[in-house]
């Protein structure tokens, strides 16, 4: 988890979007999926230049209070897509039981290396989580979870484009 956060740090529109979540003072709010994910893969093809961040997607524990933190998230940093959404209750809309925290619902997404988070947890200090390990995310991998339906990761696969814009993966 150590290189997550070195490769992070490196990024200053990462760590202002990580700063500005941790100045709502929300308990156990992650940043997820892509915002992690993707700058793996872009250092590990040695990119020179990080992709765009499509969306910045935020867990936040209070699913009625998601909106508003979207709207406040915005107002600091509107070059960003914020989505800021309730992962504990995402079961609902999955069809799947009541999911017991944030982690537990990362582990129910269509692939194994988007179930990645980071979060600020004082200044300059960050916390790591994943569902299923790093070692595939770092292995250039995209690995189909089988708690969601194989249709859903292929066409995830392909409407993403990510073997496209990341040459060296391999779905497994």
């Amino acid at each position: 988890m150590d290189k997550m956060i070195e490769l992070v740090v490196q990024e200053p529109l990462r760590v202002n979007a990580l700063d500005t979540v941790f100045q709502l003072e929300l308990p156990q709010c992650y940043i997820a999926a892509g915002f992690i994910r993707n700058l793996v893969w872009v250092h590990l093809h040695q990119f020179e230049q990080s992709t765009p961040l499509n969306d910045v997607d935020v867990d936040e524990s209070d699913a009625n209070q998601c909106l508003a933190y979207e709207a406040k998230l915005k107002q600091f940093i509107p070059q960003l897509n914020w989505q800021v959404r309730n992962q504990a209750i995402m079961h609902v809309r999955n069809n799947d039981a009541p999911y017991l925290s944030s982690l537990d619902a990362m582990g129910h997404w269509p692939e194994k290396e988007t179930a990645v988070a980071i979060r600020q947890t004082a200044k300059g200090q960050y916390e790591c989580i994943s569902a299923f390990g790093i070692e595939s995310l770092f292995a250039l991998q995209v690995t189909h979870n089988q708690l969601s339906p194989r249709e859903v990761f292929d066409e995830r696969v392909e409407t993403k484009g990510w073997l496209a814009k990341w040459p060296l993966l391999r779905v497994v």
